[in-house]
């Protein structure tokens, strides 16, 4: 049965001290606020509400952690970038996220949801540049508002910025990506999980 069938919710963690301790591999997904992370959640899962939905940019203040039965975790961090949520928010929820990436060991990679009409904003490219050498998807979201050429135009310019890293266009309306999407993530999870657990 396909790990994502197996999705739910574990914990949410607001503070450092929230953070499960290490367990099986796991995969963030970040974005800005309102780019889609959690529909993309939701459709990777095939379930509509395992992760909550808004129209409010910021309403994710948490990382929220799912659970692939025992073999593996999806992480949702906040969404960065939103103004209106307090300065003083905005940093908590910086210094959290700092906190998990630099502890979370058995990180497989990370997965950076970008809408696809407003991709490549600098906070994209400032987060790009600090995940360094961990492996990067980027997820190009929303691609069903886009015409069939804007999409292939985009796919390449996004390849382009970012080299050997997977990119995917993304829908979950019309599903589009839905799959390879998932394909991809459980091959990163096998294979962390054996470096993990070498035989």
């Amino acid at each position: 049965m396909p790990l994502f069938d197996h999705a739910s919710f574990l914990r949410a963690a607001g503070r450092v001290a929230d953070l499960p301790p290490p367990g099986p591999p796991e995969i963030a997904f970040a974005g800005r606020s309102n780019v889609g992370k959690s529909s993309a959640l939701n459709a990777l899962a095939g379930r509509s509400r395992l992760a909550r939905t808004s129209k409010t940019p910021g309403r994710t203040q948490t990382i929220n952690f799912y659970a692939l039965g025992d073999a593996a975790r999806l992480v949702d961090l906040p969404g960065y970038g939103y103004a209106r949520v307090p300065r003083a928010m905005r940093e908590e929820w910086r210094a959290l996220v700092d906190a998990y990436l630099r502890s979370a060991r058995t990180l497989a990679g990370v997965v950076l949801v970008m809408d696809a009409r407003h991709a490549f904003t600098p906070l994209d490219e400032q987060l790009i540049a600090w995940l360094g050498e961990r492996r990067l998807l980027v997820l190009l979201t929303k691609a069903d508002k886009l015409t069939r050429d804007a999409q292939m135009s985009l796919l390449a310019e996004t390849r382009r910025r970012v080299g050997e890293n997977d990119v995917t266009l993304f829908s979950s309306v019309t599903r589009q990506g839905v799959e390879e999407c998932r394909d991809l993530l459980e091959q990163w999870l096998e294979q962390a999980a054996k470096i993990k657990n070498p035989r």
